[in-house]
């Protein structure tokens, strides 16, 4: 019998909307540093909001969309199951310092986003995709921006990675902590390090699932992962490949990992180096998944994912800057 709760860290799916009251579409200043503007993206269903940041300092034409990782993740980069440490507005805040522009956004669901989805069978991974494509179609006739550059954190890499290899108005992708792996190897890898009957019960869904097929009933224990409200979900999640995906993308592109992730094993991001063989690989010593030093214990690693006073790794920060500023 299984007896611990499955931590499934780059799998997290759940659904937690948060409500946020709504902003006025002003420019307004951010500790006398930056500028900060509420912007949107209209659906049917409803508004894609987020956050465009620039320095007061007129900017370098460059656009950098950062796109969030799975789960409840908000356009800061805050998550519930995790914690706040705010580390996609510390991106922003630096590449403002930098001179650049970033848009940072909600997800579907989360936040002030949170009216696009009404219900959990409606999300689509299909539509994470769409979204940052419809973000692109709003300012690429900017004449603020000369270059759009995608930086997707996790998740958010994969994502990144399709729009750029779709678009022609992508016009470099920054892979931040991203994984080689199909979602399933990935969940299920994950599943088989933390429970051997776990894993062996799963394995069958999990097969439905990449044949697109839904499965009405899962085992208790699983049915938090495997719910059928979430199923649609999975089966377009599965439907990627980020190995081949980044290997079609002629684009500039840098990798970024930290080799004290303990969710997406730096290996990862050598395998969709290998991939992409002009792409530039950077493993970063001692940051961790959410971008920040780490110490060695396990312990101490998780206690950053809760620390939003701790600042981004160093070296991270400068090698995304020094790429943008050699486009």
């Amino acid at each position: 019998m299984m007896k611990k709760p499955l931590i499934l860290f780059a799998a997290a799916v759940l659904l937690l909307t948060g409500s946020c009251g709504k902003k006025e579409e002003t420019i307004h200043l951010v500790d006398d540093k930056y500028q900060e503007e509420n912007v949107s993206v209209l659906f049917e269903e409803g508004e894609l909001k987020g956050s465009l940041m620039w320095p007061v300092v007129e900017g370098e034409g460059n656009l950098v969309i950062i796109v969030p990782g799975s789960g409840p993740t908000d356009r800061n980069g805050n998550n519930p199951q995790a914690g706040e440490n705010n580390n996609l507005l510390m991106i922003a805040e630096a590449l403002s310092e930098a001179g650049h522009y970033s848009l940072r956004y909600d997800k579907r669901g989360i936040g002030e986003s949170s009216d696009l989805i009404k219900k959990e069978s409606d999300m689509d991974f299909h539509d994470s995709v769409n979204d940052v494509l419809s973000w692109i179609t709003k300012f690429k006739g900017d004449t603020r921006f000369e270059k759009i550059i995608l930086l997707g954190h996790s998740e958010g890499a994969l994502i990144s990675a399709e729009v750029c290899s779709i678009s022609s108005d992508c016009d470099a992708l920054i892979s931040v902590s991203g994984t080689a792996q199909k979602a399933h190897e990935l969940l299920l890898a994950q599943l088989k390090a933390q429970s051997q009957e776990a894993y062996e019960m799963s394995v069958p869904i999990v097969e439905e699932l990449v044949e697109g097929n839904m499965v009405p009933e899962v085992p208790v224990s699983l049915f938090n992962l495997f719910r059928p409200s979430v199923q649609p979900y999975l089966i377009s999640w599965f439907s990627y490949d980020p190995v081949k995906i980044i290997s079609e993308i002629t684009d500039p592109i840098l990798i970024l990992h930290g080799d004290r992730d303990i969710q997406i094993s730096h290996k990862e991001a050598q395998v969709l180096h290998e991939a992409s063989p002009d792409s530039q690989l950077e493993i970063i010593e001692g940051m961790n998944h959410v971008l920040k030093d780490a110490p060695e214990d396990l312990e101490g690693n998780i206690a950053t994912y809760s620390d939003p006073d701790l600042p981004l790794s160093k070296e991270f920060m400068e090698k995304v800057i020094e790429f943008i500023g050699g486009l």
